[in-house]
């Protein structure tokens, strides 16, 4: 069993995009998936799907590269751990790599990108970060 499934899921990423392979799987979790939904919207991810197979779920994500096949990924981390959790207000979440990366947060709005938290006057946990 993982202790972490955020940084789990962001290593088993991280080392697909390394090793340029088209598709990986993570073990299915409602956070790990609306994570995956933030990064399809930023473009880092081209999609997922949720699998089924005999009563145990994963997820297939497709990764997305550019035009000279680079992965889209440069370097993704986990900021808030399980012991040491990290708390960003408002202001904290404006820009994130000159506007160039995303911080995941975990606020009272859901799983949502910096920005959107920015426009939305929320802070919360910053799960992780990537451009």
């Amino acid at each position: 069993m993982v202790n972490d499934i955020i940084a789990d899921s962001l290593t088993r990423l991280r080392n697909a995009s390394m090793r340029r392979l088209e598709s990986t799987n993570l073990y299915y979790a409602k956070i790990v998936v609306s994570i995956l939904e933030v990064f399809k919207t930023k473009g880092f991810v081209k999609g997922y799907s949720v699998n089924d197979k005999d009563g145990k779920q994963s997820i297939l994500v497709q990764l997305a590269y550019d035009d000279q096949g680079k992965s889209m990924i440069n370097e993704v981390k986990r900021i808030s751990k399980p012991g040491r959790r990290v708390y960003k207000g408002r202001s904290e979440l404006k820009r994130f790599k000159n506007g160039y990366g995303t911080i995941v947060v975990s606020t009272s709005k859901g799983v949502i990108a910096n920005d959107e938290a920015y426009r939305a006057n929320v802070g919360g946990e910053a799960l992780c970060s990537i451009w």
